[in-house]
C-alpha cells in the first residue's frame, strides 16, 4: 500500500497528480488525512481522505509519498503518525517520496546525508547532507525527491518506475501525452 500523507496547507497538484498517475498504474493508493478525514490544500480544495493517519498501522506499506506546500509541510512535520510511518519506511527499506518544501522533513531527520536530493528553491539549506541535484526530480535509493508543482506528474512517473518499473511508466507518460 501506498500512503499519500495529506495535512492541512498542502500543495493540491503536487499530491492529487501523483495519486492519480499511481492509481492509473494500478497500484494501491491510501490518502491519509494527519488532522481528519478532509483535508483542505493551500488553494482552498478539500479532499476527502480514505483515512487518517490514527486508523493506520503501516504493516502494508511499500511507499510513503509527501506532498510540499505551506504550512502542508510544517503540519505533516509534526504529525507523531507521519513520523513513525517515516522511521517504519526506513527502518524496512521501503520507498519514500517527497516534493517541493517536503524533502526538508527527511533532510531534517538526517535521511538525505550522502543523497542526491533536490526540493523547492530557497530549501536546499534544510536537506542536511544532501548532495543538491540539478534534476527536476531525483531518485537515490529508496528517496525519491522532486522539486516542486510544475513537475508533480514526472514525480509520479518515478514513484510507478520505482515500483512498476521503468517501461510501465513511460507507457503511462505517453498514454498521459507526456513529453
Amino acid at each position: 500500500m501506498i500512503y499519500v500523507f495529506l495535512a492541512n496547507g498542502f500543495e493540491e497538484t503536487e499530491a492529487i497528480a501523483p495519486i492519480d498517475i499511481l492509481r492509473r498504474a494500478e497500484l494501491d493508493v491510501k490518502i491519509v488525512g494527519v488532522e481528519s478525514d478532509v483535508i483542505v490544500g493551500s488553494h482552498g480544495i478539500a479532499v476527502g481522505c480514505d483515512a487518517t493517519v490514527t486508523d493506520i498501522d503501516g504493516k502494508d506499506l511499500e511507499m510513503i509519498v509527501l506532498p510540499g506546500g505551506m504550512p502542508g509541510t510544517l503540519n505533516l512535520e509534526k504529525s507523531p503518525g507521519v513520523q513513525s510511518c517515516i522511521d517504519y519506511a526506513v527502518e524496512h527499506n521501503l520507498y519514500i517520496g517527497a516534493i517541493c518544501a517536503a524533502p526538508s522533513i527527511l533532510g531534517h531527520k538526517g535521511l538525505l546525508a550522502g543523497k542526491e536530493a533536490i526540493c523547492f528553491p530557497g530549501y536546499e539549506q534544510e536537506l542536511t547532507g544532501a548532495r543538491i541535484s540539478e534534476k527536476s526530480v531525483c531518485v537515490d535509493g529508496k528517496i525519491i525527491t522532486a522539486k516542486g508543482a510544475g513537475v508533480a506528474v514526472d514525480f509520479g512517473l518515478a514513484l510507478v518506475a520505482c515500483l512498476k518499473g521503468e517501461e510501465r511508466a513511460k507507457i503511462l507518460g505517453e498514454s498521459l501525452q507526456c513529453r
